[in-house]
């Protein structure tokens, strides 16, 4: 039995990663950490989640903590994981880092983005990021990993096949996101209160979002050069969901039918990755509380124009999900070991 402790359950992803794993049969959740509610049971706090009742949050005392687990999930603010992960991978521990403090392989670009520096160069040289569907083998062999953003799996995910083919110009590529507000994560902002939210829509972040050097760095590897992109976040008044709209000028003439049949190549053999058929496009309801992505095409002749669309969970596909998805690869577990639900509906 694989020993877990997971550092900032409290938190949405937190949450969602202790519902994810009660269902996990090679999994123990030994430890569990959260500043504000140390002391309390996680029962205590939410109702929901039977079968944690004598699992109780403490601070994170990281060198207390090391021998309570084999493998460490940190779903703590940007900023905040950089040290505890460098201590617990230096350690020997297993480590699947749900913030932004490891994706980024330019630690120039993590400062500019994030306003803060890396200070662990050498630890953030071993990551892996920790998207399945384009680095399953190296995720097998890591130590750490680097779990990707909400939007960016979206927008990757959407975009991964054409660019393997060079079926779009990458300096063409627009990503439209909208986002439950549950992306924000578990905190007390009135922007986020209910009245502020219900019955209204609105985008954000245009061109500033921190997500979109992560976006452009796989973008770009796929790409083989440099690329920049549009990219615009829109907060949408639900739970949970990324629904992401992506708009590509093709390479050459073609059709609907022909990038559907490169599409369903790539991700047929993918677990998680759903591509609708027949000029069905995605809906957040139908991915809401799974692991999977549903993606949707569509050629728009007049332009000439590839226009795909995705639909995840953000809390799970976009987070949690796809941090256990990288735990089994790299424990040798089954890869959809946990993550075997459907859908919730309605």
């Amino acid at each position: 039995m694989l020993k877990v402790g997971i550092c900032g359950a409290s938190g949405y992803t937190g949450i969602e990663l202790l519902r994810i794993l009660s269902g996990h049969s090679g999994v123990e959740v030994t430890c569990v950490t959260s500043e504000k509610s140390a002391g309390r049971r996680v029962v205590d706090l939410f109702p929901h989640l039977h079968g944690y009742e004598n699992l109780v949050y403490e601070p994170l005392n990281k060198e207390k903590l090391l021998g309570r687990a084999d493998l460490f999930f940190l779903a703590l603010p940007h900023g905040e994981s950089q040290e505890a992960v460098h201590l617990f991978f230096r350690s020997g521990k297993k480590v699947i880092d749900l913030s932004a403090d490891y994706r980024l392989r330019d630690s120039r670009v993590y400062e500019q983005w994030y306003g803060v520096p890396h200070n662990f160069g050498a630890t953030l040289g071993k990551a892996v990021y920790g998207l399945p569907e384009l680095y399953r083998s190296k995720i097998r062999k890591a130590a750490l990993i680097a779990n990707p953003g909400c939007y960016p799996t979206s927008a990757i995910l959407g975009l991964l096949p054409a660019f393997r083919k060079g079926l779009v110009d990458p300096s063409s590529i627009i990503v439209d996101s909208k986002s439950g507000t549950s992306g924000a994560g578990r905190k007390a902002d009135v922007a986020l209160t209910f009245c502020e939210v219900n019955e209204g829509f609105k985008a954000y972040g245009i061109g500033t979002h921190r997500h979109t050097p992560e976006i452009e760095q796989e973008l770009s590897v796929l790409a083989g050069k440099q690329i920049f992109i549009d990219f615009t976040p829109h907060l949408l008044p639900v739970n949970r969901g990324i629904l992401t709209t992506i708009y590509a000028r093709l390479t050459k003439k073609t059709d609907t039918a022909a990038v559907h049949k490169i599409y369903a190549a790539q991700y047929g053999k993918e677990p998680f990755v759903k591509v609708l058929e027949g000029g069905n496009l995605p809906n957040i309801q139908r991915v809401r509380g799974s692991n999977f992505c549903e993606v949707g095409l569509k050629v728009n002749d007049r332009t000439n124009t590839l226009v795909i669309v995705t639909a995840i969970d953000n809390l799970v596909k976009g987070a949690s999900g796809q941090a256990v998805h990288n735990m089994n690869l790299m424990m040798g577990f089954e890869e959809t070991e946990g993550l075997k639900s459907h859908a919730l509906f309605p």
